[in-house]
């Protein structure tokens, strides 16, 4: 299938775009995103708005689903047709991802013929934003027609059950940042957004859960020997955790931990998205002081290239069925 692409730095296919030259298209520079401590403010309603409007104005695309792509799976944006193509630097207001593995950009397509909005990177806390900043992104999503969020993640394994190159649905999560008192919701609240208060006892919505329990059962045989379950939890990083923390998070019944995806579905869960996300396990975490092996993050990259088919399947099969739910008006499908 031939692919159009649109690029807004410039035009591709005979398909014109907004000049270079427009302030709103002015590239910022990388580097230091500023205190982690920046106001809880950011992102108001009028801000996010301005930058949806932005967007919708240039691309052709409506987006039903939202997708993040985790490091080592932005290949998930490389399979859209009809692609549009965002650089963060461009977008008003955006973050910048500072991180190897993470492409920084926006990307409107069509994924199995359905209307998706990707991530090609996130932002992470030890880059310097604030949650409520790495987490900014998502209510762009809702505004700009998202009803549902697909979040990826590279997490390193604690169940001594799991392998490098599972892929473990998220069950649930543990939010250690939160118990500190750091959330992406700190700060007063537009109900524009969602409630004050928020309940998460079904943060991972059970449907969506079950419908890819049963995909690879009986669609995906192949993925069934990698396929694990279990509980996620989202620490500060950058570094990787001590045996002595590894341990403790065993104990609180965690089986995998990561530097992300737990903000962000908060935020997707308080502007009422519907949510699914799992983990490639792409690395066990040091258990053991005899154990010399430390992971690293080019080889965390390395393993979500070699299962990028598997992972795309899924996402796909997940992005069909959500498209084929019946919408109610407001444009939210009828199992939420």
């Amino acid at each position: 299938m031939s692919e159009e692409v649109v690029d807004c730095n410039g035009s591709t296919n005979g398909v014109a775009v907004v000049p270079v030259e427009s302030p709103g298209q002015q590239k910022r520079p990388r580097g230091m995103a500023g205190p982690a401590k920046e106001s809880t403010g950011y992102g108001s309603y009028e801000m996010v708005q301005e930058v949806a409007t932005y967007l919708l104005e240039r691309t052709r695309i409506r987006p039903h689903t939202g997708i993040i792509c985790g490091s080592g799976l932005g290949c998930l944006a490389d399979q859209l047709t009809e692609a549009e193509f965002f650089d963060y630097e461009t977008i008003p207001h955006f973050p910048i991802s500072t991180v190897a593995g993470h492409r920084g950009r926006l990307v409107f397509g069509l994924l199995a013929g359905v209307p998706v909005l990707c991530m090609q990177g996130r932002f992470h806390y030890y880059e310097g934003y604030s949650l409520a900043k790495c987490s900014m992104p998502v209510r762009v999503m809702k505004l700009v027609g998202c009803t549902h969020l697909i979040a990826t993640n590279a997490a390193g394994a604690i169940n001594e059950s799991y392998r490098v190159g599972d892929i473990m649905l998220i069950r649930d999560h543990i939010n250690l940042m939160g118990f500190a008192g750091n959330c992406p919701l700190l700060g007063p609240n537009d109900e524009r957004f969602g409630p004050r208060f928020l309940g998460m006892a079904k943060a991972y919505d059970p449907q969506l859960l079950q419908v890819a329990r049963d995909m690879i059962r009986d669609q995906m045989p192949g993925m069934q020997s990698i396929l694990q379950e279990g509980v996620y939890c989202c620490v500060g990083g950058p570094n990787f955790e001590t045996v002595a923390e590894g341990r403790l998070l065993a104990l609180f019944g965690v089986d995998a931990i990561g530097m992300s995806t737990v903000h962000e579905i908060i935020t997707a869960r308080h502007c009422g998205m519907t949510c699914f996300a799992f983990s490639l396990i792409t690395n066990m975490c040091t258990m053991s002081y005899e154990v010399d092996e430390d992971p690293c993050h080019e080889e965390i990259v390395g393993v979500g290239r070699q299962l990028e088919s598997r992972v795309g399947e899924l996402v796909q099969r997940i992005v069909s069925f959500i498209d084929k739910q019946p919408r109610e008006p407001n444009g939210r499908t009828g199992h939420e």
